[in-house]
């Protein structure tokens, strides 16, 4: 089996893909993961799927990486993106590829029942052959992440009794919206020097990448901050005061699953992607705008993201959800050779 998946946008979502191979070994099917930025057109994968012995594939998002499995002489499935739902079907080149994707392939996965129905509302007849499979989720925080040196690297203060860092972690494109709390962070910090707002994630849209480092220079407490290996990443995450989300358009957030799989607090964005895996005062914080963020103090912030109410219900169910088997399911029938090939 072939997986086409996307460039990865940060550090946490890096290891999805290898996860889904996991479990597809797991069912007894050899697995190939490919990047789908590194081919250009369908005929590109129709010779790789045809030199080597491939016998299904799988695209990590409906264009980014279903576009180039149109025509595909194997069976193959998608999952959707919060991209493709949200931002691509504005495009009416990219909804007529993604529409052309649906019709051929065999089955299509979208992580919530929204996702499900966004799709459904703009082709109607691939409705049957969407499936809802939550995401799955693992972390694993480095046992050796020296918490202090990156603090110390990110010029943060470390010899300070209270220290309330939040953390955002997304690409830099505009989607994902990263410089929503800065000026009301920044204010902040200026009130209580022990809050601070560490943006982390790679420079996906460089011109908006530049346009994030010349605010955040002028934005005391807010830092921009060095990628980070995965399992250092978790480990941030898990000393980190809160979590924090501010995109303007969301699929199912891996980032805030892992923050809830560690124990975080999350605050995020109120969108329907996040409205849909967040409670709000339950197992996180909603906001829809940057002046409600703030209603609270750093005290408040204390007392009510540490409560229990607030200690993530789902922590469980994120952890091991058999995503890789479902999908060899519904890739795989019973007569389908066991070797297959997915990208994004």
């Amino acid at each position: 089996m072939v997986s086409l998946r996307p460039r990865c946008e940060h550090v946490i979502t890096k290891t999805h893909s290898a996860i889904h191979r996991s479990h597809l070994h797991a069912a007894g099917h050899i697995c190939v993961l490919k990047d789908a930025f590194l081919y250009e057109s369908p005929a590109e994968i129709a010779d790789l799927t045809s030199t080597d012995k491939f016998d299904a594939a799988l695209a990590i998002h409906l264009y980014k990486g279903g576009r180039l499995l149109q025509g595909s002489r194997i069976p193959f499935g998608i999952i959707f993106g919060g991209t493709d739902v949200n931002e691509d079907v504005k495009s009416e080149e990219k909804h007529r590829v993604m529409g052309a994707v649906l019709e051929e392939a065999r089955f299509a996965v979208a992580f919530t029942v929204e996702m499900k129905e966004l799709a459904a509302a703009e082709w109607p007849e691939a409705r049957k052959k969407i499936y809802v499979q939550t995401q799955g989720i693992k972390t694993t925080p480095s046992e050796t992440f020296d918490w202090y040196r990156f603090l110390e690297r990110a010029d943060i203060p470390t010899d300070t009794d209270r220290l309330y860092l939040f953390l955002l972690i997304c690409g830099l494109r505009r989607v994902k919206d990263p410089l929503y709390l800065v000026e009301v962070f920044s204010d902040w910090h200026r009130k209580d020097p022990s809050v601070h707002l560490g943006i982390i994630g790679p420079a996906v849209d460089p011109l908006f990448t530049r346009e994030v480092k010349e605010k955040v220079k002028r934005a005391p407490g807010v830092h921009l901050l060095q990628e980070l290996p995965q399992d250092d990443l978790h480990a941030a995450v898990k000393r980190c005061f809160a979590l924090v989300n501010s995109s303007t358009s969301e699929g199912m957030s891996a980032a805030i699953l892992e923050a809830m799989d560690l124990d975080v607090p999350v605050l995020a964005r109120n969108i329907p992607g996040n409205a849909a895996i967040i409670k709000h005062k339950e197992t996180g914080l909603l906001f829809s705008n940057p002046q409600l963020f703030l209603r609270f103090s750093p005290k408040s912030w204390m007392s009510v993201c540490l409560s229990e109410a607030l200690l993530p219900l789902l922590h469980l169910q994120f952890s091991e959800l058999g995503l890789g088997v479902s999908l060899a399911e519904g890739l795989c029938c019973s007569d389908l050779p066991a070797t297959c090939c997915t990208g994004a």
